[in-house]
């Protein structure tokens, strides 16, 4: 597949990067070159702020019914050009394509006509009398410019889920795709560009160094990431210099806790495809089996067969692969790597190699015999890697799931209510599924607490996280 040479969207057209520097776009599933992407320097990230703060006195202005509009047409537009979305996602990602249009580019549709809608749904106190002889009432507002920075793991999605409620609440955006993945982000900024005014939405590729600019620009009022807990952290520190609000969306490590009591072969079926699903690249993917030590050995066989029926891996125009390559070298090695290093006590009982020897493709792996303080429970993988380990009361359990830095999602597999419940309580992440994991609806907020981030993607919440509150009191006689 060829494309025309790589270019940022500012001010609501393409624009060449003043730089000579540039990347290579790497096809995953063959390592072969298709593409160079601009890396961006701090001319044209400033030009990008000038756009959006331009754009800025005339979107924050404007009416929710006018941004609602704009927002479904951009939706209608996507659904439109949805094949056209799916090959550029494939070709950056290397997923499997002919799933890509249903798992991804419509869910992005959908997650646009939320916001839309969430656009007409400001929300504050009732105007009242709160002191005697005054009136009060909440004004919401739009916060200003945004600077954003997305990852390669759901490209679109990502960058849906950080401008469609930012520009939703009257916000304009700078957003920096993952320097391996900007095509599908480039495209959406073009559609949006026919329905928005010009500087709304800015899309500007490059590397870390391009994001870090993006991040820690003068102009940007709030800055948000999908990114690694190394990249969180760095974000936090510099926006702290400037008093930026920040909001952080970062890795997961999520337990599954398997009771015996459960539906032990659909709960193995869900896990399998919760952890497997996009190669384990997603934050909330299952990562650790924690099963009662009564099914234990049941359960791994299970896993196994399910490893082995349900969970191919192989290139995006294969029929039925469940998931493609990893998405660039960097990520095989760290798999890779984590892997080699497993302690002696640990036991592959599935996969644990590269498959093949061109393209990052890594198979469905399945570790057993792992203590609690090892590295694979501790770290975050991001690939096709499960750990099993087994309990042997409800105490353990819990502690556990809950024995990592991360809080993001984990799931409870059990027949008794009153048992889910009390895990759903007690378990200390920012979703909790019961027999049943990784699906989203754009209704209900996504975030984690620790050393997942803070702040909410999708749902009001998330919405109303790209607003500021004013409180305005009047004197009434």
């Amino acid at each position: 597949m060829s494309h025309a040479p790589i270019r940022n969207f500012i001010g609501g057209r393409y624009v060449d990067a003043r730089g000579d520097e540039s990347l290579d776009l790497v096809d995953p599933a063959t390592e072969e070159v298709y593409a160079a992407s601009p890396v961006s320097n701090l001319e044209d990230v400033a030009e990008a702020y000038r756009a959006a703060s331009d754009a800025f006195d005339v979107w924050g202005e404007t009416t929710p019914a006018e941004r609602q509009l704009a927002l479904f047409r951009i939706a209608d537009a996507m659904a439109d050009r949805a094949e056209e979305f799916a090959d550029l996602e494939s070709q950056d990602t290397g997923k499997p394509r002919a799933s890509l249009v249903e798992d991804e580019i419509m869910q992005s549709v959908d997650q646009l006509r939320f916001f839309a809608g969430a656009a007409r749904n400001l929300e504050g106190r009732a105007a009242a009398e709160y002191l005697a002889g005054h009136t009060s009432f909440i004004r919401r507002e739009p916060i200003g410019v945004i600077g954003q920075v997305t990852p390669w793991n759901y490209p679109l999605n990502m960058a849906v889920w950080k401008i469609a409620p930012a520009i939703a609440a009257g916000n304009t955006v700078v957003l920096k795709p993952s320097d391996t993945t900007p095509l599908s982000t480039l495209l959406l900024g073009e559609v949006a560009a026919e329905f928005l005014p010009a500087g709304v939405l800015n899309v500007v590729a490059g590397d870390r160094t391009t994001g870090a600019a993006v991040l820690g620009h003068e102009r940007a009022e709030m800055v948000a990431i999908t990114g690694s807990v190394r990249a969180g952290m760095e974000v936090a520190r510099a926006a702290a210099s400037d008093l930026k609000r920040v909001h952080l969306e970062l890795g997961g490590k999520a337990p599954a806790i398997v009771f015996a009591d459960a539906d032990l072969d659909a709960a193995a079926a869900g896990i399998v495809a919760a952890a497997y699903f996009n190669g384990g690249q997603d934050c909330t993917a299952a990562t650790r089996v924690i099963v009662h030590e009564s099914v234990h050995d049941r359960f791994v066989e299970l896993l196994v067969a399910h490893a082995a029926s349900d969970a191919r891996t192989g290139g995006p125009r294969e029929d039925g692969v469940l998931y493609g390559p990893l998405n660039n070298a960097n990520q095989l090695a760290q798999v890779a790597g984590f892997v080699e290093r497993l302690p002696g006590h640990a036991q592959i009982a599935a996969g644990g190699r590269r498959q093949g020897d061109r393209g990052y493709f890594w198979e469905a792996t399945i570790v057993t015999g792992v203590h609690q303080d090892d590295e694979i429970v501790q770290r975050e993988v991001f690939g096709p890697v499960l750990t099993v380990q087994p309990f042997r009361d409800d105490a353990e359990a819990l502690a556990m799931a809950n024995g990592v830095d991360y809080a993001l999602a984990a799931s409870v597999w059990t027949s008794e209510h009153t048992r889910a419940m009390r895990f759903a309580k007690h378990l200390d992440f920012g979703c909790v599924w019961i027999n049943t994991h990784i699906p989203f609806v754009s209704d209900m907020p996504h975030g984690g607490f620790k050393h997942s981030g803070y702040g909410k993607d999708l749902s009001n919440y998330g919405f109303e996280d790209y607003t500021r509150i004013k409180h305005v009191m009047s004197a009434i006689g």
